[in-house]
């Protein structure tokens, strides 16, 4: 072998080990960002999966008190995910899967009526309410 190509034959392994060294790093700083987003998506999941379970078992009103009354007709038949959309527009719960939940852990049933709710109960309130029936007008008068 000539020093020329002895030259040469070196200056591939060099540039061999500094490709190999490169491609380490690489693989390293790949690892860490996999790593990274997999710690995010866990604490994301389980800050948005503690704030849901809250909301179901501790539920809150969507306004204060006093709050603001508002008027709902269920008819007849009407199933707790339809009830549901029904009190989410109305401004009477804020999370309408929670709501079914609810229903569905604590057995309530949706009766048909109109309602006369407030945006200052819960929904597990609202729930009970709609499970009782709507009050009739003797029920009033008593």
């Amino acid at each position: 072998m000539s020093a020329a190509e002895y030259v040469i034959e070196g200056m591939n392994m060099s540039y061999q080990r500094e490709e190999s060294t490169a491609v380490q790093v690489l693989e390293f700083l790949g690892k860490i960002v996999v790593y990274a987003i997999v710690g995010v998506l866990l604490f994301e999941g389980m800050t948005k999966g503690y704030a849901f379970g809250h909301e179901v078992f501790c539920p809150s009103a969507m306004e204060a008190p006093p709050g603001r009354d508002k008027y709902v007709t269920m008819e007849e038949g009407t199933s707790a995910a339809q009830a549901a959309k029904i009190l989410r527009r109305s401004g009477l719960i804020g999370n309408e899967a929670s709501f079914l939940i609810q229903a569905k852990f604590y057995e309530y049933t949706i009766n048909s009526g109109t309602y006369c709710l407030n945006t200052s109960m819960t929904s597990r309130d609202i729930l009970e309410v709609l499970n009782a029936g709507p009050e009739t007008e003797e029920e009033e008068g008593s």
